[in-house]
């Protein structure tokens, strides 16, 4: 008994190790699947996790490219069950360091939720266009806003 009892502690532990750091992974999709773009996402990171209302939230995406990017924008779209709820333009260069160089970057997009965003499943659109307005990458994911409000919002009421 105590043999079994071994096997499935080291079962569990093995587990543990081997599917926690994938539980919070982001599902990344091009948004043309036949699209070779010039900028290669490998993925993103959302800080907190999970997300809280009315906190700074970070998203980090990490991407490569084989050419030198001196500038351009980054188009941001939200949407909450299929709805457009938010979208900003902003250029490249405020959410990484310019010019880009060849080889690995990461852009980084941070933003506070209002207290009053509606829990459940979003998904955010980005396109990343050079100064010439050619998409070098667009990417989208999903991301979704719990039910509870963070101690912050509970201790301030």
């Amino acid at each position: 008994m105590a043999g079994v009892r071994s096997k499935m502690f080291v079962v569990l532990l093995c587990s543990i190790f081997l599917v926690a750091p994938f539980a919070d992974a982001i599902d990344v999709k091009y948004c043309k699947k036949s699209n070779n773009y010039d900028v290669k996402v490998s993925g993103v990171e959302i800080t907190p996790s999970p997300i809280t209302r009315g906190v700074d939230t970070t998203f980090a995406i990490s991407a490569s490219t084989d050419t030198p990017i001196s500038g351009g924008n980054l188009e941001i779209s939200v949407s909450y069950y299929f709805l457009s709820v938010y979208s900003e333009t902003s250029d490249i260069c405020t959410k990484t360091s310019c010019p880009i160089d060849a080889g690995d970057f990461e852009i980084s997009h941070t933003q506070s939720l209002p207290s009053v965003t509606p829990p459940g499943s979003y998904t955010l659109t980005m396109k990343m266009k050079d100064a010439n307005n050619k998409e070098l990458t667009c990417i989208t994911f999903d991301f979704s806003i719990g039910w509870y409000a963070s101690e912050a919002q509970v201790a301030s009421i």
